[in-house]
């Protein structure tokens, strides 16, 4: 699905577009998943193997480290070999750059902060640009160039917005132009006004991501906060999630963003569940879970929701594709709102997955089809009497509470208006 429609009162922000092997970046394309390989290149089959776990978990792009001549080596064996599209991270050797283009990668990360002499740059630039591979400007707030930290009074976000200018500037004299950017800030708000400065300096693709977030918890806190609301503001091409964590996470958290933002076509399960309160009739945090981790691996692009009550819960999901609420410790299965079967709560997550993959095969009317819902629904409508029955038709006592307010309003003084 194109992400060119708006988001909330924002279109998404115009840009150029380049492509990062088979994976275009900007210019209206789809906004792109990144993660980056915590293997040492070196590994050639660790690498990949990496490379194909984060690909499966929703990864469009792939970052590996070239460090060392080892790991530009271990380049050229991985690049063909891997399922999508290799960035070579480079630290300070501008060389390993022009090692990792000779073993075919289909983009470069640079950091102005760390390769800083010109000629270094335009001769990086140059060679990109004969062999048609694009470069990230990559500003790191914690690797800004002395100068710019003098010059502005410390980390701001005008710093980072200049030192990606001065590196632009620099292709722009070899005559380079396939590039992105990123400025990237451990702090939220640092990061944010950066991005939107950037997003207004110049009409280049821009890479989303808050450097160094953390590990879980928080780390996705403070990723999500940041890449979502620029992502709600129309700004941002390509985004990744720097969590000190398994790659695979980052790769997940970023797809199901762009899923839940309606960036992109929904590719695993969208797993809705109530929070849980005294009328849950099952431990719907357990059921959540492992109806979750049962689903982890599949790609059935359906929404599912987990309810701990038949009382509320068709209603509060009925716009699900699937569902299941408990009802007298048994679990109501339903399609779009609509009763299919009763199963023991011991069969509810199996239930789920059986009803999922049918659908996702046969389509909701197929399944509907399959079964006698009437009787299904018969069944639910039972326990939820049952469950109404004990605390009564009027557990809060409306009718008298209600006279009750009608008295305070109407006595001297209780004017509403007032």
């Amino acid at each position: 699905m194109a992400d060119s429609h708006a988001m909330g009162t924002h279109q998404r922000r115009a840009t150029r577009q380049i492509r990062v092997g088979s994976v275009a970046v900007g210019g209206g394309a789809p906004i792109s998943v990144q993660s980056m390989t915590t293997t040492k290149t070196a590994d050639v089959e660790g690498t990949l193997q990496q490379i194909y776990a984060l690909a499966a978990a929703g990864c469009d792009i792939v970052r590996c480290t070239c460090n060392e001549q080892e790991a530009a080596e271990g380049l050229a064996a991985i690049v063909p070999r891997s399922p999508i599209p290799i960035v070579a991270d480079i630290h300070h050797q501008y060389k390993m750059a022009l090692a990792a283009l000779e073993a075919g990668v289909h983009g470069l990360r640079l950091n102005p902060g760390n390769i800083r002499k010109p000629e270094h740059i335009k001769a990086v630039a140059s060679e990109s640009r004969d062999r048609g591979v694009p470069i990230r400007i990559g500003v790191n707030g914690g690797s800004l160039d002395p100068s710019l930290y003098e010059k502005h009074g410390g980390l701001t976000a005008e710093a980072m917005v200049e030192s990606a200018m001065q590196e632009l500037a620099y292709f722009d004299e070899v005559g380079f132009d396939q590039v992105k950017i990123s400025v990237k800030a451990s702090n939220v708000p640092l990061m944010v006004d950066a991005y939107r400065m950037m997003s207004e300096a110049t009409d280049v693709p821009l890479h989303l991501g808050v450097t160094e977030a953390g590990p879980l918890p928080g780390g996705l806190v403070k990723a999500t906060a940041g890449i979502a609301t620029l992502l709600l503001e129309g700004i941002g091409d390509t985004i990744r999630y720097s969590l000190t964590a398994d790659p695979v996470e980052e790769a997940r958290a970023g797809r199901l963003l762009l899923e839940s933002l309606g960036l992109r076509e929904r590719k695993n399960v969208d797993l809705i569940a109530c929070p849980s309160c005294g009328r849950a009739e099952i431990d719907v945090i357990d059921v959540a879970n492992r109806a979750q981790e049962a689903f982890a691996d599949r790609e059935i692009p359906l929404q599912i929701a987990v309810m701990g009550c038949v009382v509320n819960g068709p209603g509060e999901a009925r716009e699900a594709d699937l569902g299941i609420a408990a009802g007298n410790k048994r679990g109501h299965l339903f399609v779009k709102g609509r009763n299919v079967a009763v199963v023991p709560e011991s069969e509810m997550v199996e239930a789920l997955v059986d009803w999922a993959t049918y659908i996702n095969e046969h389509g909701v009317e197929a399944a509907l089809a399959r079964v006698d819902t009437a009787l299904a629904e018969r069944e639910a409508a039972r326990d939820r009497n049952a469950l109404l029955a004990e605390k009564g038709d009027d557990a809060n006592d409306a009718g008298t509470k209600i006279a009750e307010i009608r008295r305070k309003v109407a006595s001297p003084g209780g004017d509403a208006r007032d």
